[in-house]
């Protein structure tokens, strides 16, 4: 009997939507034995311990199409999807509820817990809402995640919760070099030991070959180009909110797909964000398509500074710039307050359609 995360593969693959690729066959086989080894039962119908999977290998070999294959195939009913980032972010926010909490408000959101440890209660909480949990683009590069990490997920699979996570490094790769670096290592040996480690070592890209030979900067007359690059490099994954932590605020992007997102110029530089608002939107996301951007004049100068600090902070981080315009870069701003220094960022806008630019690899 074909498995369901095979059966969907082999499906799109039919109608188009996919070009077969051997390299993804090692990880279609490890996903069918994840899904097997779900749909088991232990003795007296208690969930038996299941190892996860561990997707990890460079961008754009499709890890997050197959993630995303098997989160809608597997007929686990107590699942959860998510962006590492997101939800590492949420688990902050459960132990800023916890230690700020008094014993009543830590009640309704936790349940009965002794002591003043956060990690049992948040762990528990997790674990009562999904017993699979799909992560994508796991990556640790902030000590107060690397210093929660390794405890938390004790404390989930001592809870039978099942891991399947994308990531671009190997696990002995995870916060290399970071501060106090040893105190994050029996989290790699969790991994390793509750894990199927799968490389996705093929050597294709297709998300950076379908990009690097399409139109990166569209007019009104190429909307539908846009969209349907949009489409297709999206490949299908559902769109959801991201929420990004900055200086205490909440910036919030409302159509995001892994590590790409989609935004207005008007969400983006009509709202009074700043530098460290763009500087987080580019190092959460390694595209941006940015639609909707108006010939810019004196009446709206203070939009045309906050796109010339957008497209600085993309630059610098190497982020991939999809854009949907009323006029090519040259136009966009010719007299007002600063056009004569937005001819940089028009040097940069035509930079960032290049070949050799779209063909970045950013970790």
């Amino acid at each position: 009997m074909t498995s369901r995360i095979r059966n969907a593969y082999d499906i799109r693959v039919e109608e188009g939507v996919l070009t077969p690729d051997p390299a993804q066959e090692s990880v279609i086989t490890a996903l069918e034995r994840l899904e097997v080894d779900l749909a088991k039962r232990g003795l007296f119908g208690k969930a038996p311990e299941v190892r996860g999977i561990y997707l990890y290998g460079p961008p754009g070999r499709g890890k997050s199409m197959l993630m995303d294959l098997f989160y809608s195939a597997t007929p686990e009913p107590r699942k959860t999807r998510a962006h590492f980032h997101a939800f590492m972010a949420r688990i902050h926010d459960l132990v800023k509820q916890w230690r700020e909490g008094d014993a009543k408000t830590r009640k309704a959101v936790f349940g009965t817990h002794k002591g003043d440890d956060p990690i049992p209660p948040i762990a528990k909480l997790i674990a009562s809402e999904a017993r699979l949990l799909c992560f994508d683009e796991l990556q640790v590069t902030d000590i107060a995640d690397a210093m929660i990490l390794g405890r938390l997920f004790e404390a989930l699979f001592e809870d039978r919760v099942v891991l399947a996570i994308t990531s671009n490094r190997a696990p002995e790769e995870l916060y290399k070099n970071g501060i106090n670096r040893q105190l994050f290592l029996p989290f790699i040996d969790i991994i390793r030991e509750r894990c199927v480690v799968v490389e996705t070592a093929g050597a294709r890209d297709w998300r950076l070959d379908r990009m690097t030979s399409a139109q990166v900067w569209h007019t009104p007359d190429d909307r539908a180009a846009f969209e349907a690059l949009w489409r297709e490099l999206k490949g299908g994954e559902p769109e959801e909110p991201a929420h990004l932590s900055v200086l205490g605020r909440d910036v919030v992007v409302q159509r995001t797909v892994g590590s790409m997102a989609r935004a207005t110029f008007a969400e983006l530089c009509a709202r009074p964000l700043g530098p460290q608002d763009y500087l987080a939107i580019a190092q959460r996301f390694h595209t941006l398509f940015l639609e909707d951007v108006p010939i810019l004049s004196s009446a709206n100068h203070h939009e045309a500074r906050r796109l010339v600090t957008l497209v600085d902070a993309l630059y610098e981080a190497k982020t991939k710039l999809i854009v949907l315009a009323a006029a090519k870069p040259e136009a966009l701003y010719t007299e007002g307050m600063g056009a004569f220094e937005f001819e940089r960022t028009v040097s940069r806008f035509n930079e960032m359609q290049s070949k050799d630019w779209l063909a970045h690899v950013r970790d």
